[in-house]
């Protein structure tokens, strides 16, 4: 029941999901991808994937403080979860605050239009000590191999989904 993972207000029925019965969220074969990734690759190609992981992690946090409505948890990320709010135009004002009883309802209406469309899979989560509403928290992954195009299309897509709600 890890709050940071497993979210409470989904919109099906979360006792399907598998993550929550198992060690590692159901992750029972990542040694054997890793010894296969491995091979394939080799140690310098591994280290050239994850480097554009990190790469990647960089851009997309400084294209997010850059495009307006997207808020970071964070100033800086130092892995590749980088953890973000996104307020609707119709939700902005002038430097105050948004509620956040409402602004923790935006990334669970933004992932149900993803999830509808099938254009995205990003997770969000609450962080109730410290007392953050929900906010998105995208994982980048080396395999495929994120680029420029995927961050711009993340940011994009997710302005698309929630410039129309209101709350």
């Amino acid at each position: 029941r890890a709050e940071y993972i497993f979210q409470s207000d989904k919109f099906y029925d979360a006792s399907y999901d598998s993550g929550d019965k198992s060690i590692q969220c159901g992750r029972k074969s990542d040694t054997l991808k890793l010894w296969l990734q491995l091979k394939a690759y080799g140690r310098s190609g591994m280290e050239a994937v994850v480097n554009n992981v990190y790469d990647m992690a960089k851009y997309i946090t400084e294209k997010l403080k850059q495009r307006p409505g997207f808020k970071l948890v964070l100033d800086e990320f130092e892995s590749n979860l980088i953890s973000f709010w996104f307020i609707p135009p119709k939700m902005r004002t002038n430097g105050e605050s948004l509620a956040p009883g409402v602004l923790s309802k935006v990334a669970p209406l933004i992932k149900k239009q993803m999830m509808a469309n099938g254009s995205l899979m990003i997770g969000y989560q609450p962080l109730s000590t410290k007392q953050l509403p929900n906010f998105f928290r995208l994982s980048l992954t080396c395999f495929p191999e994120p680029n420029h195009k995927d961050m711009d299309y993340i940011i994009d897509e997710i302005e698309r989904l929630g410039n129309d709600i209101e709350l």
